[in-house]
């Protein structure tokens, strides 16, 4: 295994090999070149790399580092970004591509940290003596293999009753629920505008990380969601009580996966679930028109996850390191 670095500017020279290793083995959509582009672009600092392992006419696999910390090069990790900037070829061991990248970068780099990873895109390795995985997250998702219906009857009697007693009281109440979709690219701005303002009324906006269009990472989800919907592969689903927005959720999806990639909703409704009754809207179509193989929710698993999946699976990290000593007193350092 050889290792070839490029400065991030050349990032889109080597996309189409990007797309071409996620759309022959993957075809996740966050692994889409377009999502990474758009993330080194509002969430990066300029001073990321390109790792290209193998031949750099069609290689191996390729990583956008980051130095982290002394020593440490890591995968390019924004918040926003649910996975790890890495992808391989099946097959390829990852020691053979901290090998190959320790011989390229020589003393500077002791540890190759390649940041949440999920065991179905790359299998979750054991550890080994300069080779540690550690656990990230547990997250969930829905396999489509049925129509809505079929799946429905499957969740638990708790949640079907709880959903039918709630949208009962809301018609009691006077309140009419209705479900807006946004799918054209110049709908996506106002989306995520909408967004934010509902985020905004949360706690987020408290703690200042909510998303805005004058924010990182609202000019990040406004690119991203634009790109996407300009090839019919995004999404806001927008959830009004009457004239008032309770909830949305901003996806981006393909025939494979349907990601749900933020959501909110609003907070002071005490009486019933805004984004549970949205979701309830919005995924029949989903499963009936077969528009992806998997739902994935890509979050850390919470109790209102369970309520709609069974399927749990934990996210990863890895460490790969230059030698065994350095194995040995980075395991001491964290534990």
């Amino acid at each position: 295994m050889t290792c070839t670095l490029a400065p991030i500017t050349e990032f889109p020279v080597f996309a189409p090999a990007w797309d071409a290793i996620n759309l022959l083995h993957y075809r996740n959509p966050l692994l889409e070149s377009r999502f990474m582009s758009n993330a080194l672009e509002h969430l990066g600092n300029g001073k990321e790399m390109i790792a290209v392992f193998g031949d750099p006419k069609d290689p191996d696999g390729l990583a956008v580092l980051a130095a982290s910390r002394l020593g440490t090069w890591s995968t390019f990790q924004a918040s926003q970004s649910p996975l790890g900037a890495m992808i391989i070829k099946p097959g390829i061991e990852v020691p053979a591509l901290g090998k190959a990248l320790f011989g390229k970068m020589g003393q500077t780099c002791q540890i190759f940290s390649i940041t949440q990873q999920d065991p179905e895109i790359l299998q979750r390795p054991y550890d080994q003596s300069t080779l540690t995985s550690l656990d990230y997250i547990d997250t969930a998702r829905i396999t489509i293999d049925r129509d809505f219906e079929e799946y429905w009857a499957s969740r638990g009697k708790n949640l079907r009753h709880n959903m039918k007693r709630q949208r009962n009281r809301l018609e009691r109440e006077g309140v009419n629920i209705r479900l807006e979709i946004l799918s054209r690219p110049e709908e996506m701005r106002e989306g995520v505008k909408s967004y934010g303002d509902l985020e905004s009324l949360g706690w987020k906006a408290e703690k200042g990380t909510a998303v805005h269009l004058d924010n990182e990472q609202g000019r990040f989800y406004a690119a991203v969601l634009e790109g996407y919907a300009g090839s019919g592969n995004a999404r806001i689903y927008r959830f009004y009580y009457n004239d008032v927005l309770v909830a949305v959720d901003m996806c981006v999806f393909n025939e494979s996966a349907f990601v749900i990639l933020k959501t909110t909703y609003d907070e002071s409704v005490q009486t019933s679930s805004p984004a549970l009754l949205m979701r309830r809207e919005y995924f029949p179509p989903i499963f009936d028109n077969r528009e992806a193989m998997r739902i994935e929710f890509y979050g850390k698993v919470m109790e209102w996850h369970t309520k709609w999946s069974d399927e749990i699976r934990t996210m990863y990290h890895l460490n790969v390191y230059r030698r065994g000593l350095v194995a040995k007193l980075h395991r001491s350092a964290m534990a």
